[in-house]
Order: structure tokens, then sequence, then C-alpha cells
């Protein structure tokens, strides 16, 4: 069979939209395979660069114009999606990058560049229809449809923001699936044995660990925990912070708002834990760098070895750990129970990760996988067995609720109602009492999150229940239903249990932008 398929054949893909890489890939003759690009790259940088007007480029040429345009050029934007302005995490990304980010009318987090402002959404479509292009030419078909990953912590409106991508990307959606799981039902591929099965998922911007029980054509995921701000990119950080402080020691200068030079230094710093991946040492060199108070050129040469690196990063290594405890925890497993472990990311290639991985698990990590492209074949798979239909050969995923969702109640409190790690699809059902005399009309909001106050949580969203009657606090009750299907969606009914009165809403449309957007965007010029 010939790798061209004819042009009216719709294709179905796998994408690993990453926060640092993205890969594409796709079932043929029965295997997966990674697709590259005319110059023969596998992975793809997930930068957006600006030109002049609407032009934008993507992927590695955008990746170029980094470091002398580094206003114009967005990366790690997959930080930002479905974020609200408000969070901590936005704050904490306004101070690293060189682009703007600013409030959406709908109190979301948005990016600025040039004066124009884009939904995180709309660029993080770029980067999945250059993933779609590169399909679509190493392929000579035309993809329609995709399975697309997301890190298993990633709450629902980061979920409902990467659909919303996907959309204005031309994209239909099959499924959105968990990162870990992807790597799992790759690992498992063409594997027929029972085992307890650990993926470390060390990407660019996430962190997770998913514990599954894998049999036979069934991938049953136990337990995930995870934190949406931990990755390759806060290794650079680190590594950079220490060659900036360098500098303005020996130089007597302050870099911190100079982001020209801070994205010189922190692309530097990428370099060269890379190259630390293969080398005990290495040199690091960054001509005009900046300009002292005297206006003569500073540039950076210095040297930085392995052991260097490591304390430098080693807090954040350790970090993970806390997370590896927690999700071992929730699964009622102990390290002696894991048959196999799985290294995900590009960040797993750091030398001391993988070392303390295995220190952990006293065994090994499989080293048969791509740590790369992993995920994307796992999305293959699942896009294949999908776009089949009903095929009883196919693997069966059982997957869970990465965070707890709960009903805000008086005080600012939230009643938890669904814990994290329930296995989906799901429903649990409580009844509350008004909370005030009189009261004729009761508002459920919806939160997600682990913390026992709204304001630590994440409001999915909120409706109002009235025509209750007129009575003594306490006395009518209403019952709040929350049930999450297949695919993660949340829906979440009340029912006044005295009129049979009833209001619900299904949290779909919750990454800020409405339906009507989504639509715009799509039929937007997207300047490629």
């Amino acid at each position: 069979m010939s790798d061209e398929v004819t042009r009216t054949e719709e294709l179905t893909v796998g994408i690993d939209l990453g926060t640092s890489n993205s890969v594409v890939a796709i079932v043929r003759d029965g295997e997966p395979v990674v697709l590259a690009d005319e110059a023969g790259n596998r992975t793809h940088p997930s930068v957006v660069a600006f030109g002049y007007g609407s032009a934008t480029v993507v992927g590695h040429r955008a990746r170029q114009q980094l470091t002398y345009a580094p206003e114009n050029t967005v990366y790690s934007a997959k930080r930002l999606i479905g974020r609200r302005y408000s969070s901590e995490v936005v704050e904490r990304m306004k101070r690293m990058v060189s682009w703007g980010i600013t409030e959406g009318p709908h109190g979301d987090a948005r990016i600025r560049v040039q004066g124009k402002v884009w939904a995180v959404p709309e660029v993080s479509a770029r980067v999945l229809s250059h993933m779609k292009e590169i399909a679509e030419h190493a392929t000579g078909g035309k993809v329609g449809s995709a399975v697309i990953t997301v890190p298993a912590y990633f709450n629902d409106h980061q979920r409902q923001a990467t659909r919303d991508a996907a959309a204005i990307a031309g994209l239909k959606v099959l499924r959105i699936i968990n990162e870990p799981t992807a790597a799992a039902l790759a690992y498992g591929f063409g594997r027929e044995r029972r085992q307890h099965v650990a993926v470390y998922d060390l990407g660019g911007g996430t962190f997770d660990m998913t514990v599954l029980r894998m049999e036979p054509g069934i991938y049953e995921v136990l337990s995930t925990s995870g934190d949406t701000f931990l990755g390759g990119d806060d290794f650079d950080a680190a590594i950079a912070d220490w060659l900036r402080a360098q500098v303005e020691k020996q130089h007597s200068i302050d870099l911190s708002d100079n982001h020209t030079a801070r994205t010189k230094l922190r692309d530097a710093a990428e370099r060269a834990k890379i190259a630390l991946s293969a080398l005990p040492a290495v040199e690091i060199r960054v001509p005009s760098l900046a300009r002292d108070k005297q206006g003569h050129g500073i540039a950076v040469h210095t040297r930085i070895d392995r052991m260097q690196a490591l304390e430098l990063v080693m807090p954040l290594i350790q970090r993970t750990f806390v997370v590896v405890d927690d999700a071992l925890s929730q699964a009622g497993l102990s390290t002696a129970q894991i048959d196999a472990v799985l290294l995900v990311g590009g960040m797993t290639r750091f030398p001391a990760v993988a070392e303390a991985v295995g220190r952990y698990f006293g065994k090994e990590p499989v080293g048969s996988i791509n740590p790369d492209e992993v995920v994307a074949v796992g999305a293959a798979i699942q896009a294949h067995s999908l776009a089949q239909g009903f095929d009883p050969e196919a693997a069966v995923l059982l997957d869970v609720t990465p965070q707890t969702l709960g009903v805000g109640t008086v005080g600012g409190f939230v009643e938890p109602l669904i814990p994290r790690n329930t296995a989906i699809p799901t429903d649990a059902s409580k009844v509350f009492h008004t909370a005030q005399d009189n009261q004729t009309e009761v508002r459920i909001k919806v939160f997600q999150g682990e913390s026992r106050m709204q304001a630590d949580n994440e409001l999915l969203g909120h409706f109002v229940l009235d025509g209750l009657r007129p009575a003594p606090r306490g006395e009518c009750r209403v019952k709040v239903t929350f049930s999450i299907d297949a695919d993660g969606i949340v829906h979440v009914a009340a029912i006044d249990q005295e009129s049979g009165r009833a209001q619900e809403i299904t949290i779909e449309a919750s990454s800020n932008l409405s339906r009507e957007e989504v639509q715009k965007m799509k039929f937007a010029d997207l300047g490629f």
C-alpha cells in the first residue's frame, strides 16, 4: 500500500499539543507513525511568531525569531490556556515572557502582540493548524479530525479551551485524552499482559503522575496527580537566572526589565540543558547580550557542568516527587507494586531526572519508548480506533476525573460532590437547604479544585434555580446532581424537591469563548 492517500480520503490523526513542542502521528497499515515535516523534523516548537499585519509563522521558523524579536514571538501559550487573568499562574507568566498578557472581556487571560489582543485558543489554533498541514503534506490526504492530548491535571476550562483551539483550526475533536493515558496506550500497543504502570510525565510546562492498571484490551486509570506549572520551562529559567546573576554581578547592571537579554539567556540556558543530557560540561556563549552603563557591549562566555546544573534544578526535581507520592497514595499502591515506569516528556531526557525516578521506584524506567513522541503515538492509536467506529478489538480506556467537583455554600466554602480520581462516567447527588428566610431562589456555583474555600478553586459555571416557596430557612430542599460523561464533560442539575421545578447546566462552553466567537475566529484569516 502506498504512503500516499487520495485527496478525497479524510484522515484522522493524533496530536500532542505540547507547551514546548508538538507532535502529530497517524496509524498507517496498522502501525502508528510519527509524521515529519519537509526538513525531516518530527517534533515542532509550539511557538508562534507574529510578523506585520496578521502574518504568522509557526514551529522551527518561529523559534528562530525568538532571540531577536521576543516581544512578537509567543511561546508556552499552553500555560495560559483556560486561565483567568486574575490567577496566580498568569501573574507568574507575566514576569517570565516578553509579550503582553492582558484581561479579556470574560475575565480570561489573553495575549497582546503588536497592539492586538488574541484569545489563547487562537494562538494554540495556529500550532494545531501547523500540525494539520504537516500531516497533510506528509500523507497527501486531508485531515478532518483528531484526538488531542492534554495534561491529566487540566481542569474543565483548560480542556474546553483546547477544544475551542481545535475548532478554530478546523479540526473535529473525536476526543480529548490525558497525555499519560495516551503514553500508556502506546506502550501497551501489541502487549498482552497484566501490569501496574506508572507514567512520569515531565513536559515543557506541566508535570503529571498517573498510575494505571493494564490488562489485555483494558487501560484503567487508578489515580492521577499533577502540577500545571512545573516543567522544562522552569528548568530553563533556573539556569537562566544563574546566568543573569553572574552577568549582573560582573557588570553591575540590572537586566530584570531587559526582555531581549532575558530571552537570549533563556535560549542559551535551554541549549545548555539539552547539551548536558549528553555531555559532562558545556560552554555557554551569548554575544551582544546587552550594554553596560558606559554603553559598552556585554557578551557572555562561561562554563557550566552537569553537577552545577543539577544543584540549580534539584528543587524542581524534588517537587515532582511530592506529586508522585500523592498519586501512589491515591491509587493505594507502593512502589514495589509498580511493574513498569514510563518516562514521558522531553525533560525526562535530563539524566538526573531519569536517575531520580529509577531510585524512587527501585527499577529502571522503560527504555523502549521515545519520551517526545509516545503521547502523539497513543493519541493516533485512539484516533484510529474511534474513526473505525465500533471495534471489538479496540482498547477500552477507563479514566478518572483529575480534580474534585463541588458546590459553593454559605460563607465562601465548597461542599465536594465528586472527589478527584473518581472513575468516569459517574454521577453524585446531595440535598441542600435554603440558608435564609423566605428565600425564593438559589444560585448554584460549580467549583473544581481541592480546597474547601471557593476563592482557592476554579469556578466552572453557575446558574439560578428560582420559584422556591417562601419559607423559613432550612425548610426548602434543593437536590443538586453532578454527572461527568466519558469525555469529561460536566453536567449539573438542581431540583426543588417540593415543586419538582428543575434547572440544569452543561459545563461545556466554559473556556470563556462563546460559540459565536469561536466561529468568528475559525473563519478569520489565520495569516499563513
